[in-house]
C-alpha cells in the first residue's frame, strides 16, 4: 500500500495558460516618455550627485575666487592696462572667460566616471531616448556653470569691479557667458565620449585647456605678447570672450586700432560665431562617438 501524496496543481496565468515555474517575477519596462523627460531625469541625477559631493564643486567655487585674489592682489600692481583704467576691472572679464572654458573639464569627468563605474551599462538596459544621457549631463553642467558665474560676480564686486554699462548690455554679457559655457560643455561631452577614463580626461583637458586660456587677453593685454603668440591670441575665442565681456560691462579694455583683425574689432560677433560653430560640430559628433564607444 502506497502512502498518499499531495499533488500540487500547476499555477496558471490570468488567461488560463500554465505559468513557467522557473521564470522569475515578471517585470515590465515602461516605454520612454520622450527625450525631454529622459534628459531631465539624467540631469536631475547629476544635480543630486553634486549636492551629495560638494567637494566635487571645488573647480566651480574655490578656483574662481583663488584666481581673482591671486591676480588682483599679487600681479595686479605690475600690469598696466593700455588706455588706462583699473586692472581689477580689466581682470574680471578674463577670469570669467577662463572659468567658463574650464566648464568642459567637469562634464568630461562626469561622463568618464559613469563609464568607469559601469553606470552607462545600466542606462543601456533602460528604455531611454537616444542622446538623453549626454543631454542630461549637458543640462546638469549648464546649471552648475551658473554657480561660478555668480561667485565670480560677487568676488569681483568685493574687489572693486563694477558693471558700468546699461542693463541691456549687462544682461547680454551674462547671456553670452551662459551660451559659451553651453558650447564648452559639448566640448567636454565630446572629450568624455572619446576618453574612457577620468585619468585620461584629466591629462588631456589640462594640456589642452590651460594654454588656450593663457595665450589670450585673460590676464594681460594681447599687445604685450611677442609676434607669433600675439597672432594666436588675437584669433583665440577666449580673447574675444574676455574682450566682449569687458565691452558689454563697459570695463577697461585695450583700445582697438586700425590694423587689428576682425576678431578684435568685433569681439561679441566673433564669440557668437564660435559658440554656434562649437555646438553644431561637437554635439552630433559627441553623440556618434559616445554611441560607438558604449557599443563595443
Amino acid at each position: 500500500m502506497t502512502a498518499p501524496t499531495d499533488t500540487l496543481a500547476p499555477s496558471t496565468n490570468g488567461d488560463g495558460s500554465v505559468a513557467d515555474p522557473t521564470a522569475g517575477p515578471a517585470t515590465e519596462l515602461h516605454p520612454s516618455r520622450g527625450v525631454v523627460h529622459d534628459v531631465w531625469v539624467i540631469a536631475r541625477r547629476g544635480l543630486v550627485h553634486m549636492k551629495r559631493q560638494p567637494e566635487a564643486l571645488s573647480d566651480a567655487t574655490i578656483q574662481p575666487i583663488m584666481f581673482v585674489l591671486l591676480f588682483a592682489y599679487v600681479f595686479g600692481g605690475a600690469i598696466d592696462v593700455p588706455g588706462g583704467g583699473n586692472y581689477r576691472e580689466f581682470l574680471m572679464g578674463g577670469i570669467m572667460a577662463q572659468t567658463i572654458v574650464f566648464t568642459a573639464f567637469g562634464v568630461a569627468m562626469s561622463i568618464a566616471n559613469d563609464r568607469k563605474n559601469q553606470a552607462v551599462d545600466r542606462f543601456r538596459s533602460l528604455p531611454i531616448a537616444k542622446g538623453a544621457v549626454l543631454g542630461g549631463h549637458a543640462v546638469a553642467n549648464l546649471v552648475k556653470s551658473l554657480l561660478p558665474i555668480a561667485i565670480m560676480s560677487v568676488s569681483g564686486l568685493l574687489i572693486g569691479w563694477r558693471i558700468r554699462s546699461s542693463v541691456v548690455d549687462a544682461v547680454a554679457g551674462y547671456f553670452l557667458m551662459v551660451a559659451f559655457a553651453f558650447a564648452m560643455i559639448w566640448v567636454g561631452v565630446l572629450l568624455g565620449s572619446f576618453v574612457a577614463t577620468p585619468e585620461g580626461v584629466q591629462g588631456i583637458a589640462f594640456v589642452a585647456l590651460f594654454p588656450i586660456t593663457f595665450i589670450a587677453s585673460t590676464f594681460v593685454p594681447v599687445a604685450s605678447m611677442p609676434g607669433p603668440l600675439k597672432v594666436v591670441a588675437q584669433w583665440n575665442p577666449v580673447t574675444t570672450l574676455s574682450d566682449a565681456l569687458r565691452e558689454l560691462f563697459d570695463n577697461p579694455n585695450t583700445p582697438t586700432q586700425a590694423g587689428d583683425p576682425w576678431s578684435i574689432a568685433n569681439p561679441v560677433a566673433y564669440t557668437w560665431l564660435w559658440i554656434i560653430g562649437i555646438i553644431v560640430v561637437c554635439a552630433p559628433l559627441a553623440v556618434r562617438i559616445y554611441s560607438r564607444s558604449i557599443a563595443k
